[in-house]
């Protein structure tokens, strides 16, 4: 995240973390170069708009964490790291809620050209209500109702990046002085609750047109909203059995929604800490664990749940509660441990003490590698999305230790697939698959139509529907 805090409060302190450097493009250059050099498919990073104030009322203890505030704005690094990279992907958050679909489409398609199609989105609907009062409302949306008015930014979005432009409406012919042909470019004419979009996209079609889709809703209305667009799918549970339990729930989502049950990659939070022997890295978390703030822990976790932690004894168990933000969150820490105990207030602050709502797996590069393969065949899960404990050195720690690991035992492959970001991860081309609601929107799919009334005496029906 483009701040000091993100899932691991008080461990900026460490006198081995980098990323109080935020704020400086050097940080985000290196930290790409580190990556590639791991094979990792992408640098996700993730983004709120606003402040953590559910605890105690008050933003006092985020400002005085650092818990993710301050915070800059992610986009604004792509173009930096995608020139000093090949291959890596970026997966970029912004919110629906709070930015008009129109220039957003042409902003996200400027950076899958410049980042030769390497460009992802992970769509959020926001959750924090500080950030609805700084743009004019008394709260978010109820949660539902959040994901109804995503539903029809995802199809103006798909409106213009799938059926504005043909794939070959840019000619470029010099002879005839022709750039783009006209009858190749349609007015979206989308007409809808919240939003009016008559006119054409900005941008001509980028490598990947729409860019690939990241979601992290787990919540029943997240999970169906994820299995209608995602092609990533971000989820975070504390324990195996509620991963898998909602790795098969996606799973399922996505069967009705007409899609293979493994048309999106599912990864889950977690962060690892390693050394060269497990009595190191046992050393190295117990050495973590002191740079922790509980505090910090709490405010996040306060955010998150939609939750006055603050309200509670520090020993009182979490029973289940209505939640307007993060509902998965509630539901992860609102059921028994794995010890078979309710999750206490306590529990939760040293939980997330060091990487968030995710599990630590601390160990030496085999034993690490070992609980990878398990967490994978155990729940079925795709992949990682990797925190740190501290930056760049957990991730330059996984490179040294974790992933020769896995590359003795056939796990992991750092040779990267040429192409887009979707062509890697998926190996079959670079646009959306036509079993993708996206895909509907193209000009000529069966049943779309457009609006094109506005260019007077060329009005006819094409395009989207």
């Amino acid at each position: 995240m483009n701040c000091v805090a993100h899932q691991s409060p008080g461990l900026w302190r460490h006198p081995q973390d980098r990323s109080s450097n935020y704020n400086t493009l050097d940080y985000w250059v290196d930290l790409a170069r580190l990556l590639e050099t791991g094979g990792f498919d992408g640098l996700f990073i993730a983004d709120v708009l606003g402040t953590y104030d559910v605890f105690a009322g008050n933003d006092e203890a985020a400002l005085r964490q650092g818990a993710q505030i301050p915070v800059n704005d992610p986009l604004l690094l792509v173009s930096a790291m995608a020139y000093a990279t090949e291959h890596l992907g970026f997966g970029i958050t912004t919110g629906t809620g709070f930015e008009h679909p129109y220039p957003f489409a042409r902003r996200l398609s400027t950076l899958d050209h410049l980042t030769k199609g390497r460009l992802g989105w992970n769509v959020v609907t926001g959750y924090l209500p500080s950030a609805a009062r700084n743009m004019g409302a008394d709260d978010q949306l109820e949660h539902d109702t959040r994901y109804d008015q995503a539903d029809e930014y995802l199809t103006v979005l798909y409106k213009l990046w799938e059926g504005s432009w043909e794939r070959d409406a840019v000619r470029r012919d010099r002879v005839t002085g022709v750039f783009a042909d006209p009858d190749k470019v349609h007015h979206i004419g989308h007409r809808g609750e919240h939003f009016t979009v008559p006119g054409i996209h900005l941008s001509e079609p980028s490598p990947q047109g729409s860019p690939v889709i990241y979601q992290a809703g787990a919540s029943p209305r997240g999970r169906r909203f994820a299995a209608e667009n995602a092609e990533a799918i971000f989820v975070a549970a504390p324990t195996k059995k509620l991963l898998r339990q909602t790795v098969s729930q996606i799973r399922d989502e996505l069967v009705r929604a007409g899609r293979d049950p493994y048309d999106a990659r599912i990864y889950t939070l977690l962060t690892i800490i390693t050394d060269a022997t497990g009595e190191a890295a046992r050393a190295k978390a117990d050495e973590y664990r002191r740079y922790a703030s509980e505090e910090g822990s709490l405010v996040f976790m306060s955010g998150w749940m939609g939750i006055d932690l603050d309200a509670y004894d520090i020993d009182e168990p979490i029973g289940n509660v209505h939640s307007n933000a993060i509902q998965s969150a509630v539901a992860a820490f609102s059921q028994t441990s794995e010890t078979g105990e309710p999750w206490r207030v306590r529990d939760i602050a040293a939980w997330g003490g060091i990487g968030g709502m995710g599990p630590v797996l601390i160990g030496s590069g085999d034993e690490v590698a070992q609980q990878l393969q398990d967490w994978v065949a155990d729940t079925d899960v795709d992949g990682f999305n990797v925190a740190y404990a501290v930056t760049p050195g957990s991730f330059a720690d996984i490179i040294e230790h974790v992933i020769p690991a896995l590359e003795r035992r056939g796990a992991y492959d750092r040779t990267y697939t040429p192409g887009t970001l979707r062509h890697k991860l998926f190996g079959r081309g670079d646009l959306l698959p036509d079993n993708h609601r996206g895909a509907d929107f193209r000009p000529g799919r069966p049943g779309s139509t457009i609006d094109d009334s506005v260019r007077g005496s060329r009005a006819r029906l094409t395009g989207v529907r």
